[in-house]
């Protein structure tokens, strides 16, 4: 059984053996990040470290692979572990049920590493260990609050516009003489926030395309460069 046939008939031998050899760290497991991780094992990535520190809840059955009923209340690293062998047993996969900040210390050495977290400060952490370690990296910028999936793009941090989260990030990331990653980034307007609402609105087609697009970037980039 070939599970790889057809990736396989669009890359060639030598691109899924390049595949197969990465390692690719996701860091958040949720909406965005989920997608990733499904895209990444799918594709072929020999190694996944899967980051977060989060439980599955009901309330994200609406974006997140990793939830469904069976799985609330479950760790979501352990279910996308779970997910992960499910899909491609000879997968290695390192689940790490960690919150990310500046007093994280990790011993792997990824290939590529794709952020997929929400909060501000956890990001410019993951920023400055990968800047330290010499790791390329991609990020997701703000998906909630957003419809339109034509509207997102991939482009370097200094380039976008619209995006409230990018905008913070981009100031912080000046600020600490840190590089100027790619993120994928929305330019739709944000959708004004009703009510008390404690958190934004999202959907799956637009978490799940962020997800995707950070995928295609991190295998095309393995493809074209490892």
């Amino acid at each position: 059984m070939d599970r790889l046939h057809r990736t396989r008939l669009l890359f060639g031998d030598d691109g899924i053996q390049k595949l197969q050899k990465s390692t690719v760290m996701v860091v958040g497991c949720g909406a965005v990040g989920s997608f990733a991780i499904e895209a990444l094992a799918r594709t072929g990535i020999g190694r996944l470290i899967v980051v977060d520190f989060d439980c599955v809840d009901a309330s994200n059955i609406n974006r997140q692979l990793f939830a469904l009923e069976s799985t609330v209340g479950l760790p979501k690293v352990d279910v996308a572990r779970a997910r992960i062998h499910d899909i491609n047993p000879d997968t290695t996969v390192s689940a790490l049920n960690i919150f990310f900040d500046e007093n994280t210390q990790l011993s792997y050495s990824p290939d590529y590493i794709i952020d997929a977290i929400d909060t501000v400060d956890s990001k410019i952490a993951l920023y400055r260990w990968a800047d330290k370690h010499n790791i390329p990296l991609i990020a997701s910028m703000g998906a909630a609050s957003k419809t339109d999936i034509t509207k997102i793009k991939v482009d370097r941090l200094s380039k976008t516009s619209v995006c409230p989260l990018a905008s913070r990030v981009r100031k912080l990331v000046r600020e600490n003489s840190l590089p100027d990653i790619p993120v994928v980034y929305s330019t739709q307007q944000p959708a004004p926030v009703t009510g008390h609402a404690k958190n934004l609105g999202s959907i799956i087609t637009v978490t799940g395309t962020f997800g995707l697009m950070l995928a295609n970037y991190v295998v095309q980039e393995i493809i074209q460069n490892k």
